[in-house]
Order: C-alpha cells, then structure tokens, then sequence
C-alpha cells in the first residue's frame, strides 16, 4: 500500500513541476515578441521585406461598347456608349540578376537581418493587340509601364529605366492600380502598329529586411542571385533550379515558365508586390480572371530569406518540450534508488531536483541571448550537472552514486543538443533516446521482485532525512 502511495506522491510531483516549466515557456514566447517587435522597429525605418512584380505594359484604349437602358418609359434600349478599358501585357521574357549584400541591424539584445540588393531586371516585350473590329471604333491612348515594389522607400538612389535603349524618366507609384511601386509614361509609337516588341532594362538598388522575392510574371523568367550570406532560406512557389551554399555565402538559379505559374491571372485579380492576397478589381476584362482565382490564393512568387531556418527561440522552445522527458526520468531514478535501495527521499528533495532541471530552460534562455547557442547550452548544461550531482551525492549518501546520476544528466542533455541541431532527423533521434531509456530500466530491473520491495517499503521506518 505505501509503495502505491510512493508512486503516487511521484505522479503529483511530476506534475507540479510542469508549472515552472510552463512559465519558463511563457517567457520563451514573450522573449520572441520582443524579438518581433524589434524587427518591426527595423522594419519602420528602414525597409520591409521586399517584393518586386513587373514591369508590365498597359496600354489604355476607348472604345464604343452596345448597351441596354431603359428610356423613360421604362422599355430597354440599345445604345452605343464609349468606355475606357485596358490591355496588360506581360514581358516575353525576364532576367533578374544582382548581388545581395546583407547587413545586420541591431536592437538591443536583438539583431535584424537586413539586405541592399544591387540588381537588374532586363525584360522584352512581344504581343500583338487585339483585332479591332470595324464596327466598334477604338482609340489606343498612351501607354505606360507598372512595377510593383513591396516597400518603395526601400529604393536607394534613382533607378535607372531604359526602353528600346533611350532612358526614360520614372515616376511615382503605379498607375491605375493599388500597391506601391513606380511607373513610367512610354512613347504613343510603341503601340502605333498591331505588334508590341521591345526591351526594358530596370537598373536600382533596393534594401529590405530579411525576405526577398520576385513574381514571376513573363512567359518565361530566370532569376540569378549571389550574396554573401551563409544562411539562405530558399522559400516561395518555387525552389532554385540549381544552387550552391557554402562559407562564401551562396548563389541561385531560378527558371521559371508560366505554364508552371498562376501569376499573371493572380496579378490581373489584384495581386501585388506585397504578395498580398488578390484584390478584385472592376475591369470586364478581368472578371474571368478574378473568377478562377481563389480570394486566399495569393500570388505566386520566388522568394528567399536571409535567416537562420531555426532562430534562437525556437531553439529553446523545442528544447523546454523535453523539459517533462527530463523530470520523468530523474524521478523515476530516485524512485528505483528508494524503493530498491532503502534509501528514503524526502519529496522536498524531489522538488529541489525538479526545479533545478527546470531553470536549465531559464538560463539556456538568458544565456542564448548574449551567447551562440551552443556555447549557452555548455554553460547552462554543466552548471545544472554539477548543481544536481552534488546536492544527489548528499542525498544518496554516496559521491558516487552522485556522479552516476551527473552521467546520466550529460547523456540527457547531449542527446538533446543533438535533437535540437538535427532539425530533419529529431523524430527517429527522439524515439530511439526513449527506447534506449525504456531497455535500460527494463534490464536494470529485470531480476527485481516488486512483490518483495513493496513488502519492504511497506514495513520499513521513515528515515528522517
């Protein structure tokens, strides 16, 4: 009976550390916002994450439409009115290429990963207008260029925009359209015939924090991006076609058909630079459009990111889950030891242990905030290691069984780092710990009779301890 009431007393002890330990993960989780907050703080003066979509062509068009209104006396008639309306074209062709120079910006404790993009965007146009028909009169107007642009202020300087090889000025925001972004008016003679065909060539540099991206609007784009930065994170609709990463930094190539990509019927639907959800607009002509595509669906995009693929915090958030892995297996060890070696344990020592397991999570925190990782984690580790084997060499009456439990603790906490820093592998890395764990009481215990230990715990003296 006493032994049930032993486990028992270990079940709610096990329990009533689960409470510091979810405190701990609450400041985890309020020290990540701070984080946050010190990226929107970067965010606001400098640049947000960047996003470019264009150029595209537009070129405005009047031209007499039938269509039935009822008179006064309410009977429906034919009538010609005039309507403005538009043609968006979208380039042949799209090469993107630069060189990405990331920089930190700091926030207190925390550091902003930010980027200057020294870029170029050569695109050729090539399409024929739509067949006028002679009975509806049309008149063609002046057409112009948009390019989309996430966060505008992040231009550096005056980019350049050169059209069949003449500069051409450029000009605030997009025309005609919502988002930010720049536009620049084009010569009535490029849209003088039935065929549309020229070069652009789109020369700026543009700074952003952290995420970068690109919508792939031609026919057919090839985007090539090198940088210095060691840790890309490669994300979007599309994965590089072919890259490298190294101590250098990296460099990718992207190939991207529209066969492949939804984008321009996203972009007519009102998708932005912004990769912002798609925004319908009153246009007949892309009512289809805006029909087919889902309101969430966003806008196709090629895109990466400047920073670590697991940040600090979610690190430690990933590590503090194993916190209750930890107390578990302590207690049962003290449990075996008091059951098995008549040695009782006071259930204040238990808590004292527990806690002292849990504050490893704290000080991981603090110390990754000043520290690399993996230097926090030797520091927090052996400190906790050493703490808990000197107080349980006391507790067992034995320096050795001290040391023991100290192993034990730096098998614990390796196999752990090693969990935290091999992202893909941590499943099977998990189970094959819990496994080892589980083999290990299992052929510890395997020659005790429990019915003989319950009767002697049941008829021995509490210790005072």
């Amino acid at each position: 009976m006493r032994l049930g009431l032993k486990i028992a007393m270990v079940v709610l002890l096990v329990l009533a550390i689960l409470i510091p330990l979810a405190m701990i993960r609450g400041t985890i989780s309020e020290r990540s916002r701070y984080r946050q907050q010190a990226v929107d703080e970067v965010t606001r003066s400098y640049a947000g994450g960047q996003g470019i979509a264009g150029p595209v062509l537009v070129v405005p068009y009047r031209q007499q439409v039938e269509v039935e209104e009822r008179d006064a006396q309410g009977v429906l008639r034919k009538q010609l009115r005039e309507e403005d309306r538009e043609w968006q074209f979208f380039p042949k062709t799209l090469r993107a290429s630069g060189r990405v120079q990331p920089s930190i910006r700091k926030r207190g404790l925390h550091q902003v990963r930010v980027y200057e993009w020294q870029g170029d965007i050569e695109a050729t146009f090539d399409a024929r207008l739509p067949e006028a028909d002679p009975a509806r009169p049309r008149t063609i107007g002046v057409p112009w260029l948009n390019m989309g642009i996430a966060d505008v202020r992040g231009l550096v300087g005056a980019p350049t925009l050169r059209v069949r090889g003449t500069n051409t000025p450029i000009l605030q925001g997009q025309k005609g359209r919502a988002g930010g972004g720049v536009h620049a008016a084009l010569p009535a003679a490029l849209v003088a015939g039935d065929r549309i065909a020229f070069p652009v060539t789109f020369g700026f540099a543009l700074r952003g924090t952290e995420a970068l991206a690109i919508v792939p609007l031609a026919d057919g784009m090839r985007m090539v991006l090198d940088s210095p930065g060691p840790h890309p994170q490669f994300n979007g609709d599309f994965l590089p076609r072919a890259h490298r990463v190294d101590a250098r930094g990296f460099h990718a190539e992207w190939d991207v058909s529209s066969l492949a990509s939804n984008a321009q019927a996203q972009y007519r639907a009102g998708g932005d630079a912004a990769m912002g959800k798609p925004r319908a607009i009153a246009a007949r002509d892309v009512e289809a459009a805006a029909a087919a595509v889902a309101p969430a669906a966003g806008i196709d995009r090629v895109g990466l990111s400047l920073v670590e693929p697991v940040n600090l915090y979610s690190k430690v958030d990933r590590a503090s889950k194993y916190g209750l892995l930890f107390v578990v297996l302590t207690f049962v060890g003290f449990f075996m030891f008091e059951t098995i070696r008549q040695l009782p344990i006071h259930p204040i020592q238990y808590v004292l242990v527990g806690l002292a397991l849990a504050i490893f999570f704290l000080l991981l925190l603090s110390l990754s905030e000043h520290l690399a990782f993996g230097w926090a984690y030797l520091i927090a580790a052996l400190a906790c290691i050493g703490l808990i084997g000197h107080y349980v060499g006391h507790v067992l009456r034995s320096r050795t069984r001290g040391l023991g439990f100290a192993a034990m603790l730096g098998l614990l906490y390796a196999a752990l780092y090693g969990l935290l820093m091999s992202e893909d592998n941590a499943l099977v890395l998990g189970a094959g710990l819990l496994f080892v764990v589980l083999a290990a009481i299992m052929v510890a215990t395997r020659k005790v009779d429990w019915y003989k230990v319950a009767a002697r715990v049941g008829t021995a003296p509490a210790r005072t301890p």
